[in-house]
């Protein structure tokens, strides 16, 4: 994570942002606060076990010249909401949370559009029944999975919604509700169609770390097998770190749109696994087809843990594959480059370096905690 500098010039703002505690609400509460922010973050009372993110931050922010508060609440409960919105009157809302597993979307639809179709709603709600449409700047986080399996390539702002799971119609209907309340009642509100975008504070149920994890325990020889599902699909990856001062940009202008943040390159999962594997000195071969497809290691120069030639380090398993799958995402970002003077920095090479490396560190500090 770069240290920024306290940009001590800049008249203080007072920010929400909704989904603190995730990957993107760290990020962006570091860059915030590097900029003289005061920072509200909403988290809900569950979160408080997997803090660890958010929590180097604060600690941060105990001896320094910032201001981070959170506070508890949930997308579900309305009075909350507006509640919270009077209390803090912001400047600006950066929208984050959200239920984002894909996969999980299709066991829990109902939830999935509570907290992500209707939370949204009720967030925009708040703001207009505190009477902050003319005063806050509303940031709703889009995602590349509505344009599900898109007929052109690359995806640009333009390119027709067709998504495909219970996830992608949510955050279809908070991308409208979003452009309606922009519409209908003034408020400045922009739409960050943002493509697939990781770091080391990636949760470990995605996919992008769930390799990165399994490559640093295989190394370390504490896992034997990585078990995957679809290996062909691609998706366009950049960093978060990049992505969160998109989401910033699009604040500062002057007047709201909606953009596309990409990196412009596509990177199949398959792709994603052996960059990953090269890190740690091991060349895959792969044999079989679909779910009878197998990685086996023909070669290693591992200094970490003797990986043994011929064994079994990549496998398919169907639980894994989705009941309808995008095959292929790829963004551009001219728009954003235009308009924002922003464009990916980080490739994808550097992002699965950086990945791996920190999951060496952190598994080998846990090997330590136990000694």
């Amino acid at each position: 994570m770069k240290n920024y500098k306290l940009n001590v010039e800049m008249t203080k703002k007072i920010a929400l942002i909704t989904g603190i505690t995730g990957q993107d609400g760290t990020y962006l509460t570091k860059l915030l606060l590097s900029k003289g922010y005061e920072v509200h973050g909403m988290q809900r009372r569950t979160s408080r076990l997997n803090n660890v993110r958010i929590d180097a931050i604060q600690w941060e922010a105990a001896f320094g010249n910032t201001h981070l508060f959170t506070h508890f609440g949930d997308l579900s409960d309305a009075g909350m909401l507006i509640k919270l919105v009077q209390q803090i009157q912001p400047d600006e809302v950066y929208h984050l949370a959200a239920m984002s597993h894909v996969q999980v979307s299709f066991d829990q639809p109902e939830y999935t559009a509570d907290i992500n179709a209707t939370g949204t709603l009720r967030l925009l709600e708040a703001i207009k029944i505190a009477g902050l449409c003319q005063k806050t700047k509303f940031y709703q986080a889009s995602t590349s999975e509505l344009f599900g399996n898109a007929a052109k390539s690359p995806q640009v702002e333009s390119t027709p919604f067709h998504p495909t799971s219970p996830y992608a119609i949510s955050k279809l209907f908070a991308y409208w509700m979003t452009t309606n309340y922009r519409n209908s009642y003034g408020l400045f509100a922009c739409n960050g169609i943002l493509f697939n975008h990781e770091s080391p504070l990636r949760d470990e149920s995605f996919v992008t770390r769930k390799i990165t994890l399994a490559v640093a325990k295989i190394g370390l020889g504490c896992q034997k097998t990585l078990y995957l599902g679809n290996l062909n699909a691609k998706r366009d990856w950049g960093h978060a770190e990049d992505y969160v001062e998109a989401m910033w940009q699009m604040l500062q202008k002057n007047n709201p749109d909606d953009y596309v943040i990409a990196t412009g390159i596509s990177t199949s999962v398959r792709e994603f696994v052996e960059k990953s594997f090269d890190i740690i000195g091991v060349k895959l071969q792969f044999e079989g087809t679909g779910t009878a497809e197998k990685g086996y290691c023909l070669s290693s120069k591992n200094s970490l843990y003797p990986v043994k030639i011929n064994s079994l380090l990549v496998a398919i398993d169907p639980q894994f594959y989705r009941p309808t799958d995008i095959e292929w995402l790829i963004g551009d970002a001219t728009k954003a480059k235009e308009e924002l003077q922003w464009e990916a920095r980080t490739s994808v090479d550097s992002l699965v370096h950086e990945m791996v490396t920190s999951d060496i560190q952190s598994v080998i500090h846990q090997i330590n905690a136990v000694k």
